[in-house]
């Protein structure tokens, strides 16, 4: 069984939760999809496993042996990557599409395309389950193939949660292509709101399973209401609601679980959720006893 935790913006609290639920589930696969700004890893020690480079597209290199300073791949570079300095050529790889026109300019075959390292895809085994992520290359950008590599290393026979990336782009369609349940993490806000209803057409796009948790509720209790309702009549669960708790800033700032925290009313929505997730999949015998 595969979950994927969505959320329309950053700092809705997704990753919180989405570390609470897999540290409720035993032995579970947790993979980190928001590549760009991943944090998943912070809340776990462990033993890495693997690790592997992850390359996509292509970058341009100058062979200066070879150059003969004509200026042909300046003058025809649109993105300004290519400069001289100190009476050599340089390339900017950050601003360097790959293009490949300098290539395709130079008279003697001096600037050449090479394979884009963008990524390094860790494994990490846990004392429970294990950890992917990507260890992103500066400047580099993630995409969607790199969220699918991310994917394929998630031990079939247990249960994987996914950490999607906020947004409904390309690497969202990534992370939910194929899952069994999205549970969509929202606020109690216009915003909030706006975003829940792209992020629906999305998922029911791929008609997958959707359910709906409001964290923070209680900060706006009229927007939850306009918010459940607005669930009611498209036919979709909220499923927790969790309260605003400065316990959350605790477990970050401590960098543990939400639900290691047993007097935490946050951290008990959390445990609910994830147990009724379990239900919902079938998987009663796989909830933990340790939080």
């Amino acid at each position: 069984m595969q979950i994927a935790v969505l959320s329309g913006k950053g700092g809705t609290g997704k990753t919180t939760i989405a570390v609470g639920i897999s540290e409720v589930i035993k032995n579970s696969t947790k993979i980190d999809c928001d590549v760009d700004a991943a944090n998943m890893h912070l809340f776990y020690t462990g033993e890495k496993i693997t690790k592997e480079e992850f390359h996509s597209g292509k970058k341009a290199y100058i062979e200066i042996d070879k150059c003969i300073k004509c200026n042909k791949c300046i003058e025809n570079c649109k993105f300004d990557a290519i400069s001289e300095y100190n009476n050599e050529y340089i390339i900017d790889t950050i601003k360097c599409e790959g293009c490949g026109v300098c290539n395709l300019v130079c008279p003697v075959e001096a600037v050449r395309l090479k394979e884009n390292k963008v990524a390094d895809i860790m494994q990490v085994r846990l004392t429970d389950g294990k950890l992917v992520r990507a260890d992103m290359e500066i400047g580099a950008d993630g995409s969607g193939k790199l969220i699918t590599e991310l994917r394929k290393k998630a031990d079939n026979n247990n249960i994987t949660i996914i950490d999607g990336s906020p947004g409904i782009g390309c690497s969202v369609i990534a992370s939910i292509v194929g899952v069994n349940l999205c549970l969509i993490v929202i606020e109690p806000t216009v915003s909030g709101l706006s975003d829940l209803e792209r992020r629906l057409k999305l998922v029911e796009s791929f008609k997958l399973k959707t359910l709906v948790c409001i964290n923070k509720y209680d900060i706006n209790q009229d927007m939850t209401d306009n918010i459940k309702r607005y669930c009611e009549e498209n036919n979709v669960e909220v499923i927790g609601l969790i309260p605003y708790d400065d316990a959350v800033i605790k477990s970050i700032n401590e960098l543990k679980p939400i639900t290691r925290f047993h007097d935490s009313l946050a951290g008990k929505q959390v445990r609910n959720i994830a147990e009724k997730i379990i239900k919902i999949g079938g998987f009663e015998n796989e909830c933990s006893d340790s939080v």
